[in-house]
């Protein structure tokens, strides 16, 4: 198989996943990933649909890990293992996980928003008040607008 066809496969795959057709993604992703199984993102991808669609948690996982361990500062990959995580119902895992690929994907927005979709909020302004008090809610609102200006809105 030419790396155009393991192309093909991969981004036939991502369409059939993007449309809720998981079984489908699951003929594409191995192709792509025997065609080149260096490439992370057909290996991450492969690990998702394998969740989805046969809930092989261990080996998808796995998939993802070894794609993280290939290219540390992609955002996809960590959203990735998150995914994995979250239809185990692992919610912790998934949390932790994109809070390791914060720092090392350069604070990346989607790592942030998907933080957010799970409920994890920034530590207050001033920790020695509590969380409800009137100077960190101020200075809260304050702090996440400077942020949104700056496009770090996590």
């Amino acid at each position: 198989m030419s790396q155009e066809d393991a192309v093909r496969e991969f981004k036939e795959g991502l369409t059939q996943l993007s449309n809720q057709y998981v079984s489908k993604a699951l003929v594409h992703f191995p192709n792509a990933a025997k065609a080149d199984a260096k490439n992370p993102y057909y290996i991450s991808y492969l690990g998702v649909a394998l969740a989805a669609a046969r809930q092989k948690w261990q080996e998808a996982e796995d998939l993802c890990y070894s794609a993280i361990r290939m290219k540390r500062n992609q955002p996809e990959l960590y959203l990735n293992l998150a995914e994995v995580y979250r239809l185990q119902g692992k919610r912790k895992d998934a949390v932790e996980t994109l809070l390791e690929g914060f720092p090392l994907t350069k604070r990346d927005p989607s790592i942030g928003k998907a933080l957010r979709k799970y409920g994890v909020r920034r530590p207050p302004v001033f920790s020695f008040l509590d969380r409800e008090h009137f100077l960190n809610k101020s200075f809260g609102k304050l702090r996440n607008k400077g942020l949104k200006s700056t496009g770090k809105e996590f």
